[in-house]
């Protein structure tokens, strides 16, 4: 077997992409979006009819309705190649609105059941900040299924396990860049930052019970990847599945629910006060979440100026 392969056998695969044809290849149980993926995706020649049609079916409609729309026929798209689930995430600029994220969750939601898709097949994307965690509780109470995303730190991921989330995003990755840039150090897997940041978080929702599941996000390198086998799910990116189903590597598995429930750990609680000094107090997870809210937020305006050209034409 590749490591691809012995990988899915302690690990559920997800593909980080919203290029639903390159995903074929890998054959993901899962997969996740963002805007920027969407965005990239959108503009490249063989999905720019997808825009069209999109604009030309609801024509007349706002440029926000109009994106939402595109966002669902992209999940349903991969929803046609994948078993599970798809991740659709909510725009950004909602990040500090809780009744905006529960409305436009609610939107999306209600586009793809329209489409024929239940909802069981759809996590709604949202930041883990306070208010997003909020939206995501009361979310959770309607059936609507959440992906807590832009997670950076122990407090975002143990305040999303007690409002009883899904599944939340650990970005491995980013955080990564900030000790990285910060220390000037190429950090080998087991003591990188970001493979350290999930296991943490991993062990502590199997010592505690939690069913909130855990998918690693945002890798650098295959080597991060592995470092993580055994954790609940991964989302890859397709340069990085290739580059697995590729190699020969042993797969070992790192993260295990036996060894974790075996943990002498002591329970966190985290209330608004307590989350936000927090959050704060850590520098690397502060500017990495105003930062990857920013740049989801550009990508939004990115994506709507194509629309905008596109319902113009």
């Amino acid at each position: 077997m590749n490591a691809l392969e012995r990988l899915r056998q302690c690990t559920t695969v997800v593909a980080d992409t919203g290029d639903f044809n390159a995903m074929r290849t890998y054959a993901p149980r899962d997969a996740t979006t963002n805007p920027s993926l969407i965005l990239k995706a959108v503009q490249k020649p063989e999905y720019r009819s997808l825009v069209e049609e999109t604009v030309a079916a609801h024509r007349g409609e706002p440029i926000d309705a109009l994106c939402d729309r595109l966002l669902v026929r992209f999940g349903r798209e991969i929803l046609s190649i994948v078993p599970g689930r798809v991740s659709t995430e909510v725009d950004a600029r909602l990040s500090f609105d809780t009744e905006g994220t529960i409305d436009k969750a609610r939107a999306l939601i209600a586009l793809y059941e329209a489409a024929g898709v239940p909802r069981e097949r759809v996590l709604v994307k949202i930041a883990a900040t306070w208010e997003g965690i909020r939206a995501a509780e009361r979310l959770e109470n309607e059936d609507i299924r959440c992906n807590l995303t832009l997670l950076f730190s122990f407090p975002q991921a143990v305040a999303c396990a007690d409002a009883g989330v899904t599944l939340i995003s650990p970005f491995v990755g980013r955080i990564l860049d900030w000790y990285r840039k910060r220390d000037g150090v190429d950090f080998a897997p087991e003591e990188d930052p970001g493979v350290l940041s999930v296991r943490r978080i991993y062990g502590y929702f199997k010592r505690f019970g939690y069913q909130t599941e855990v998918m690693g996000a945002s890798f650098r390198s295959t080597g991060q990847v592995l470092a993580l086998a055994g954790c609940d799910l991964l989302t890859i990116s397709p340069e990085l599945l290739e580059q697995l189903r590729a190699s020969e590597a042993p797969v070992e598995r790192k993260l295990d629910p036996d060894r974790a429930r075996a943990q002498a750990v002591e329970r966190e609680r985290f209330d608004e006060k307590q989350f936000r000094f927090a959050v704060n107090e850590d520098a690397m997870a502060s500017e990495k979440l105003a930062e990857g809210i920013r740049l989801f937020v550009a990508d939004v305006r990115r994506l709507e100026a194509i629309v905008t050209e596109a319902a113009s034409g």
